[in-house]
Order: structure tokens, then sequence, then C-alpha cells
């Protein structure tokens, strides 16, 4: 992602190129090649180490702190979206559905694929927070781990059923975020489960990996471990260096999506902009 305010972020970066002595006869706007996505890597034989998922889910983290450190959520985080190439670095990309996460009018429809959907979008919550992404690193990191979806639900009552399996139906102390009543009465109604231990289920995972996971996937978003939270927990001590987890100094503008551009200046804007963060670039 690049832009005012986003520049410098861990994730794809836009490259424009300008053809004919700088004139924009045509654009194109492309990104850093990378050769594959996480999606392939867990379909495929591909063996991966501790050391391998340990190093994907920082560098996720370590993007996402500084993308909610501009005022963006994600919202649409899940193995497709994370490119990675032989060096095993990682790239977060299409951010077609972000928005920051002070705007109101927030659609829940058209969020988040839905076995990386947070409980709190399933229930059609519509002032849910950069939470929301959280959950969805805790279903691609368990997914890294078994090298199958976590949550693979047919449906949105499917996909609360499963969840609910696993971590637990919520209590009402749980449900205290939501401030819908029928959303509330909905959960209340729903079959009864007791919370099943990550460690019974994944013996083969390191409990301090269990339990960063655990705080990942936690039902009530107000409760859920933040980023920077995440990023300090022991499991991650070995690569967490504060110094080197950049932040946005200031918060990301969509205000161009509010404006009524011509293609003329649409052009131009882009070309400013492909100047100003390749000041050596020549046309």
């Amino acid at each position: 992602m690049s832009g005012a305010g986003m520049d410098g972020a861990p994730a794809a970066e836009f490259q424009p190129t300008v053809t004919h002595g700088g004139r924009f006869l045509q654009y194109n706007i492309g990104t850093e090649l990378m050769d594959t996505d996480l999606h392939h890597i867990i379909r495929s034989n591909q063996e991966l180490s501790e050391e391998h998922c340990q190093y994907f889910l920082y560098q996720i983290l370590r993007g996402l702190k500084y993308i909610h450190s501009a005022n963006v959520i994600h919202r649409d985080l899940k193995p497709s979206n994370l490119l990675l190439n032989a060096n095993c670095d990682l790239k977060i990309c299409d951010f077609g559905l972000a928005r920051p996460s002070s705007e109101s009018d927030m659609m829940t429809e058209y969020v988040v694929t839905r076995w990386y959907r947070a409980p709190e979008l399933l229930l059609n919550s519509t002032d849910y927070s950069a939470a929301i992404d959280v959950w969805s690193v805790g279903c691609i990191f368990m997914e890294l781990i078994n090298r199958q979806p976590l949550f693979p639900g047919r449906d949105h009552m499917h996909q609360m059923r499963l969840i609910t399996e696993v971590i637990g139906t919520p209590t009402d102390e749980e449900l205290g975020f939501i401030r819908n009543e029928d959303a509330r009465k909905y959960m209340r109604h729903l079959p009864q489960f007791p919370r099943r231990p990550f460690a019974t289920m994944f013996p083969r995972v390191q409990p301090v990996a269990l339990d960063l996971i655990e705080r990942m996937l936690t039902f009530n978003p107000l409760q859920r471990i933040t980023v920077e939270e995440a990023l300090d927990h022991p499991y991650l001590e070995r690569l967490h260096d504060i110094a080197d987890e950049p932040i946005c100094t200031e918060p990301f503008s969509f205000d161009f999506e509010q404006q009524a551009l011509t293609e003329d200046q649409m052009k131009q804007l882009i070309f400013n902009e492909a100047i100003e963060m390749n000041p050596n670039f020549r046309y």
C-alpha cells in the first residue's frame, strides 16, 4: 500500500511508470514482484518449520502495526492477501476494502472473507474496530500451522457455530459489547458449548504459541489482544524489536475518494505522488 501518509508500510508498494517525456499518454501502476502467496504455500507440499510460521506471523503483525497506526483497518486479511518471496519476506496486499478506523458508516456484509471474519462482524456490528484484523491473523496463523482452515463455515450461522464449538459459547459478560438486543438473543439461543482447551486440540503446537492464539481469538473485541501487545508477547520475543517496527506519523487520509476528479486531474495527482516518493526519478 502506498500513498500520502502510508509510504514505508510493510505492504505491497505501488510503482507508477511514466511514458512520453512525462506526459500521461498512458500510465501503469504495478507492485513489486513477489513469488507466491500464503494461500498457495499452505496448500502446497512445502515444509514449514516452527521458525517459518513464527517469522510469517511476526511480519503480518509488524505490517498491521504500521497500518493500524495510520488509522486504517485492512478488513480483508486472508492467506491469499499475504504475498511472499523466496527470502520469506511477507507483504500485505489488497487494500480494496480498507477504511479508516474512525469511519462510522461501515458495511459489515462486504468485509473479511467468512472464514476469517470476527464474531462482531458475524453479528452485524457496525462499530467494529481494528480488532477484526487481529481475529483474522489468529485464524490465518492456525491455518498456517495446521495446513487447513480453522473455521471453514458454510454460511454465517455455521461460521458462528464452528467458532463457539472451539472457544466456547460466550457468557453474558463476554456479550457485553453487543448493543443490538436481537443479536444478544440470537447468541443466547445458540447451543451451549464449553471452551475446548487449545492444548488438547493442538497438542503439537507450543504452549506459548497457543497462548497468543487464544488471546487473538477472544470473542469480545474489547478483551482481544492488540497488535502491539501481540508483538510484545513471549512467543515473538526472539523477533520483536520495537526500534524496527515503524509506525505512521500521521493518519492516512481517504478524502480523495470524495473528490470528483477528472481523468487528467487523477493522472496528475498520481504523477505528483510518484515524484514525491521517488525524488531521483527521471522522466
